[in-house]
């Protein structure tokens, strides 16, 4: 059994961006030569989260049009009166979401389901430089 940690960087527009990383992940396995085993996929950073998703249209309008009612930009939030910052909404939304996910794979592809894409979303007020790490265990 083999432990390798790796990371895929890229830049986000902020606001809810939804980027699909599955194809990155995949390249990952591939690269570090694994066929069995599981994938960490960890984004640094509390104002981002990682999920699954159908990446199609629609829910590309619906997933930031949820989070703007759980947790609205406009609401007003304790986390503005230490760092004035405007992104108090952006981190409640990520802790809701979750910085992590694990995927199973077998014969070098992920166990994901036939509409299933692995997503990054950036919930700051502004562009960001994120940096996914992926710790891929297993044979």
């Amino acid at each position: 059994m083999k432990l390798i940690t790796d990371s895929i960087s890229l830049s986000t527009r902020g606001d809810a961006d939804i980027i699909d990383i599955t194809p990155q992940v995949s390249a990952l396995l591939g690269k570090h030569g694994f066929t069995h085993g599981q994938a960490l996929v960890f984004v640094s950073g509390s104002t981002a989260g990682i999920t699954t998703i159908e990446y199609e249209p629609g829910l590309l309008k619906d997933i930031p049009a949820a989070f703007e009612k759980i947790a609205p930009k406009g609401a007003r939030y304790h986390h503005e009166d230490t760092w004035r910052d405007g992104n108090g909404h952006s981190h409640v939304r990520a802790a809701l979401l979750g910085c992590s996910l694990t995927v199973p794979f077998k014969d070098g592809r992920l166990l994901l389901g036939v509409w299933q894409q692995i997503v990054l979303i950036d919930f700051d007020n502004r562009p960001r430089r994120r940096e996914v790490v992926v710790q891929m265990s297993g044979e």
